[in-house]
């Protein structure tokens, strides 16, 4: 009797610490918090300190944790609606909205916190912006228009310039240009997206293609037309003198497969193709980071 309690009661800590990971999109947030640490360690002056990386995880984790539990407290409705996020814990009524944004809350305040007294003001702040643009700007924006892609990509592609700052005190041309790349790379990356699961966001109502109704050739222009704008932007990190020649050409193979990806996208308008954009965007960016990292200047 008292061993099956024990396992009931294991089974539902277990059960409740999946609901959270799941509220704060654990798997999500650690690529998000992955392009800050490699970021970080892209400045100049930093060297490899596993104690500061752990501690730019934690705070990022945190802080990335937060929007996405506010993004899932104010969608609970609509995840009810789509297959794909159905069964998350505010939508399928095993969290209340209370417990949410308990969680919301005390994670921003802890990972701010670490961020301010660990690192720097500015990179706290920067922070605390990138959540309010997420959660309370571009989220509610989804249902209104498409333009909501772009307001989201400003917070998609903060992670890149919080790490640089942290390690850098400033704004520095090295932190707007690992900024540029990542902000331009979620367009054809989420209308990828966007269109394999337009059924899905058609039935919560969410405006996220271009052309808002479907898929359409001006969304594959679109993707390509922010594809080809990667290609001399990938060139700016050797002449910045933030990584050498190799990883220069790296990230010019990289980007040419995006466009090529994109133009196939074009030519075939079915799902298939957006899936080919969608999975090569997914290998695209950790393996430039890493490269830049690997090929980081002296």
């Amino acid at each position: 009797m008292a061993s099956a309690e024990a396992a009931t009661n294991q089974f539902s800590v277990k059960a409740k610490l999946n609901d959270y990971k799941e509220l704060i999109k654990f798997t999500l947030s650690i690529t998000v918090v992955f392009s800050s640490v490699i970021s970080y360690l892209l400045v100049p002056q930093i060297s490899l300190d596993v104690k500061m990386v752990l501690l730019l995880t934690l705070g990022g984790l945190l802080v990335t944790g937060s929007a996405n539990a506010i993004n899932q407290i104010t969608e609970r409705k609509t995840d009810a609606l789509m297959k794909r996020t159905a069964n998350r814990p505010l939508a399928a009524g095993r969290m209340s909205v209370t417990e949410g944004w308990t969680v919301a809350i005390a994670s921003a305040a802890i990972g701010i916190g670490i961020m301010w007294y660990f690192f720097n003001w500015q990179s706290a702040l920067l922070s605390a912006f990138s959540l309010f643009l997420y959660a309370f700007i571009y989220t509610p924006l989804k249902k209104v228009s498409a333009i909501s892609v772009l307001v989201g990509a400003f917070p998609g592609a903060f992670p890149c310039l919080i790490g640089w700052v942290a390690g850098a005190d400033e704004f520095s041309t090295g932190g707007w240009i690992l900024f540029a790349i990542q902000f331009l790379w979620q367009f054809p990356h989420f209308w990828a997206i966007a269109w394999v699961a337009h059924a899905d966001y058609d039935r919560a109502g969410f405006k996220l293609l271009p052309n808002q109704n479907a898929p359409t050739k001006n969304t594959a222009l679109q993707s390509i037309g922010y594809a080809a704008l990667m290609v001399p932007l990938g060139f700016l990190p050797y002449y910045t003198h933030l990584a050498g020649p190799i990883s220069m050409w790296l990230l010019l193979a990289a980007n040419v497969a995006m466009v090529i990806q994109c133009l196939r996208l074009y030519k075939d308008m079915d799902v298939k193709a957006a899936r080919r954009v969608m999975f090569s965007s997914y290998i695209y960016l950790p393996v430039i980071l890493i490269a830049l990292l690997a090929d980081k200047a002296q």
